[in-house]
């Protein structure tokens, strides 16, 4: 789990995607942490992803640095813990302009039956996909 959140904050940006009724969505995020032992992202709960995780938490999430790269599977869960907030805001200050641990919109979800996927495009000669699960 800890190569997994190096990487990519090493790659400062990933990929959420989620699922609206038939309809796959993607968007950038860049807030993911450790807590308690726990790979943590967040959102806002005004937000459509929001929702679009509440109707369905299976996710992926996708980040690539040079030629390397990683795919996530997993299923979110909400933790309402204002400590897992306050974490997730101490790591990312420059979120405190938009939310604030307990204020009813900031919202942070855990990684469960997560497995990431390394691929590197430009190995020679190739190599198989390494696979981490947490």
């Amino acid at each position: 789990m800890e190569e997994v959140l190096e990487f990519i904050k090493k790659s400062r940006m990933y990929f959420l995607a989620t699922v609206e009724g038939d309809q796959p969505r993607v968007r950038p995020f860049g807030s993911i942490n450790i807590y308690n032992g726990k790979l943590y992202i967040q959102t806002g709960k005004v937000k459509d992803v929001s929702k679009q995780i509440a109707a369905n938490p299976k996710v992926e999430l996708c980040a690539m640095s040079g030629m390397d790269w990683v795919r996530i599977k997993a299923t979110l869960v909400e933790d309402e813990d204002i400590e897992a907030q306050k974490s997730m805001l101490d790591a990312f200050p420059q979120l405190l302009d938009r939310y604030q641990a307990g204020d009813g919109n900031c919202q942070v979800f855990y990684l469960t039956d997560a497995t990431a996927t390394f691929f590197n495009l430009g190995a020679v000669p190739p190599v198989p996909p390494r696979v981490i699960a947490f």
